[in-house]
């Protein structure tokens, strides 16, 4: 299962693909840091999972979710922020992802979820 990174810190790149090369079937096939490269990366790469974070160096996750969604409906979206209010949370799920989670207290989550899919999806 390939799985694509957005997210504007190294540290948690650097973190999510650690906890993501332990899991078997999962390969990080790239990462941006900005909506536009992750926009064209995404949409030439076409991974089967994108973990996304909503504040990026330039534009937003929503920008990446908006953009993607409607030319590549097949990949899944996986939210991983800091701003969990509702309105983000509704806002994330209207545009097209698959859950969210709290970055601060939920990466574990992401970890497993990753890990189910790819042992059902190899």
């Amino acid at each position: 299962m390939e799985i694509f990174l957005v997210e504007d810190s190294s540290l948690v790149r650097a973190r999510l693909t650690a906890l993501l090369d332990a899991v078997p079937g999962a390969n990080v096939v790239g990462e941006a840091d900005r909506a536009d490269t992750a926009i064209r990366e995404i949409l030439s790469l076409r991974p089967d999972v994108v973990l996304l974070d909503i504040s990026l160096a330039e534009g937003s996750g929503f920008d990446v979710l908006l953009a993607v969604c409607r030319q590549a409906p097949e990949i899944d979206f996986y939210i991983l922020s800091n701003f969990t209010a509702d309105p983000y949370r509704e806002l994330a799920e209207r545009l097209g992802a698959r859950e969210f989670f709290d970055k601060s207290r939920e990466i574990e989550r992401v970890r497993e979820i990753v890990a189910q899919r790819a042992a059902v999806h190899p």
